[in-house]
């Protein structure tokens, strides 16, 4: 429904960056027939119910091509070390506006990384190639490289309070994952 010149920016639910079967097929058809450009990693219940995190893909549509259009994938890693709560952290415009920086809507191919393995660890902002990508089971979209701090430092774990609202938000996601089921069984 794209036209051949269209631009997309698409939130997906995790699930669809790492799936085998259908999502695997979806992900490689994307990646050869779109410049699939851009994935931005976003915390849980930012766009769906809590405890599912979601991604918004870009991608550019473009003419049939016997070679895939995606070059390079890059990845803003706004879910590591990062913790918004509907009620009392919600995100907000300013909390994104590194990521737009880093975009660079406007000369998208002068982009550069933020992440060095050396310099900055920590950064957010890093480049894929196709082939990289390619060669990663299931050409699995679902990228990280940051270390997850509350894993790592046991002295500095995330508070008791944001502990049991991930824990429930993961239930909840679950249970009304299992009330789908049952709805599906049940015709």
């Amino acid at each position: 429904m794209l036209k051949t010149t269209g631009l997309a920016a698409v939130v997906v639910p995790d699930n669809v960056l790492f799936e085998g079967g259908a999502g695997e097929t979806v992900r490689k058809k994307l990646l050869e027939t779109t410049d699939l450009h851009t994935i931005l990693r976003l915390p849980t219940g930012v766009f769906y119910a809590n405890g599912v995190k979601a991604n918004v893909i870009f991608f550019d549509n473009k003419p049939a091509s016997k070679t895939p259009w995606t070059k390079e994938i890059w990845v803003y890693d706004y879910r590591t070390n990062v913790h918004h709560t509907l009620k009392k952290n919600p995100l907000k415009w300013d909390d994104l506006k590194d990521f737009i920086t880093c975009y660079n809507a406007v000369i998208r191919f002068k982009r550069k990384e933020t992440y060095n393995a050396e310099t900055n660890p920590e950064g957010q902002w890093r480049k894929f190639s196709y082939d990289e990508i390619i060669a990663l089971d299931k050409t699995s979209l679902d990228i990280t490289w940051l270390k997850d701090k509350s894993l790592a430092d046991l002295d500095n774990l995330p508070d008791p309070e944001n502990i049991a609202t991930d824990i429930i938000e993961n239930l909840e996601s679950g249970l009304a994952s299992f009330r789908e089921i049952m709805v599906k069984l049940a015709k």
